[in-house]
């Protein structure tokens, strides 16, 4: 049976975020299946090949991008967004505050936390995400959220986190949530063999994420890295790393290395490996994190959130360090809009130069001039971040720009709105990330309409919502009963 074929037709913009940059104007892509099989400017494709087409949406007044790419994220803190004990801590006293809540986790709860934090996404334009979920009190499980993500139908990087080193031992989670190193590996190789698909167009992959360098052990970290590796299809590594001072004063207190020679040691840099936030990395990380391409996940919201610091993007990107974007756990951003996210590593980046210390000039005089602090990140920059760059950074070669061969995975935003009024007419592109903050009109993943003007297709969502909410506060309220 013929695969039905999907044309986005006469769109005012399509930015393909491919090598050179190709931006087209009256454009359209057709779709079959799970791939994009032509795109360019409408006139110059084959009408007869158009004709093809079983469906057609008119996308006259849009702009077409590449779906964004979220590099790390905790889904479950759907669930505590926002609680007031938590709102102006910094990352460990967070941490405390929110890891008793935690601990009421339920398999339900999972689910519909997963289903709230991807609709988000998808409505933003999001059609790729990772998370990391690193705890599972009461009996849940990582095949939780994989099932929650094959209903809703986003493209999912599953990573199982875990936490074994706890206050007893040093750690900083409390001892009732970490879990035995074995059993972690156990699990560990039953997902891989379950769930894991390295074909192109795979809608599933896993990823090993032992939580932190203050959460598990050395040896968890070494083994970990020895079963993904065993597997040679793959199966990529994730943690956090080098967040803020105090996780910087642990390494080196702990291990006596900086976070970089840490996970250096332990096999944890490479281009299987993405570490989240390296806010505190210094130039002697992102040298090594360049040479061995490593990935890094920016998530700048959650960094200004828990007043972590800004991470030194542009030096990474100039650097050659894959960088990808990452909205982090929806208790520390407290949204997964990922078009803003984007906007705001954008202006981060920006802001970020302003405090460098002023360059000396030949004379031996600083210099104070403004060349380079606004055009650090520009909009284009920060998309493409959020698109290839996070594509690298998940090892994915069939998502992040429209190209044919590649995965359908695109997002549509009208240029007509409110917010993008005086702004599109100009430039549609980065009028996206200046001006822009309602829902995509439509979000495709693998071929199929999942979001459609503000509506979730695949599943209901008020049901879903409600049900979230009355968890959240039934989470809450066991707590502090």
């Amino acid at each position: 049976m013929t695969e039905p074929m999907l044309l986005i037709k006469n769109a005012d913009c399509v930015a393909t975020m491919d090598n050179a940059g190709t931006e087209w104007r009256q454009a359209s892509v057709l779709i079959q299946g799970p791939r994009i099989v032509a795109c360019g400017p409408t006139a110059e494709l084959d009408p007869a090949l158009l004709a093809q087409a079983t469906d057609v949406i008119d996308a006259r007044g849009h702009v077409v991008i590449p779906g964004l790419v979220n590099t790390h994220h905790h889904m479950f803190q759907s669930l505590t967004r926002a609680i007031p004990a938590a709102q102006d801590a910094e990352l460990f006293t967070w941490l405390r505050t929110l890891y008793p809540i935690w601990a009421g986790l339920t398999p339900e709860m999972v689910r519909v936390s997963t289903q709230v934090a991807m609709a988000e996404l998808l409505l933003s334009g999001c059609t790729t995400s990772s998370d990391h979920l690193y705890l599972y009190p009461n009996g849940c499980r990582l095949d939780d959220s994989i099932e929650a993500a094959l209903q809703i139908g986003m493209r999912f990087h599953a990573s199982r986190g875990s936490m074994s080193v706890g206050e007893s031992n040093g750690g900083l989670p409390p001892d009732s949530l970490v879990e035995r190193e074995a059993d972690i590996l156990k699990d560990s190789q039953r997902l891989i063999e379950a769930w894991h698909d390295e074909r192109d167009f795979s809608m599933t992959r896993i990823a090993l994420a032992p939580c932190s360098p203050f959460s598990v052990s050395p040896d968890l970290m070494r083994e970990s890295a020895s079963l993904a590796r065993s597997y040679r299809r793959g199966v990529r590594l994730h943690t956090h790393l080098a967040e803020n001072d105090h996780d910087i004063a642990y390494s080196r207190e702990k291990f006596k290395q900086t976070p970089t020679e840490y996970a250096e040691s332990l096999g944890w840099l490479g281009d299987d490996v993405w570490h989240a936030h390296c806010v505190k990395l210094d130039e002697h990380g992102i040298g090594r994190f360049a040479a061995t391409r490593t990935g890094v996940a920016h998530c700048p919201c959650s960094n200004m959130r828990l007043a972590s610091g800004i991470a030194p993007v542009r030096r990474m990107l100039n650097a050659g360090v894959p960088v990808g974007l990452g909205v982090d756990g929806s208790a520390s951003n407290d949204a997964g809009h990922m078009l803003a996210e984007a906007r705001q590593a954008m202006l981060l980046a920006r802001v970020g130069r302003s405090l460098e210390p002023p360059a000396i000039g030949h004379d031996g005089r600083p210099s104070f001039g403004c060349d380079h602090g606004p055009a650090d990140m520009s909009a284009r920059a920060a998309l493409r971040v959020a698109t290839r760059g996070g594509a690298e950074v998940l090892g994915r070669t069939d998502i992040g720009q429209i190209a044919p061969g590649f995965a359908a995975d695109l997002a549509i935003f009208d240029t007509r709105t409110l917010g993008m009024a005086g702004a599109a007419v100009h430039d549609p592109v980065a009028a996206l990330l200046m001006c822009h903050g309602e829902p995509t009109a439509w979000t495709i993943v693998n071929g199929r309409v999942v979001a459609d003007h503000g509506r979730i297709t695949t599943v209901a969502m008020e049901p879903v919502v409600e049900r979230h909410n009355k968890l959240a506060s039934a989470l809450a309220t066991s707590h502090h009963g």
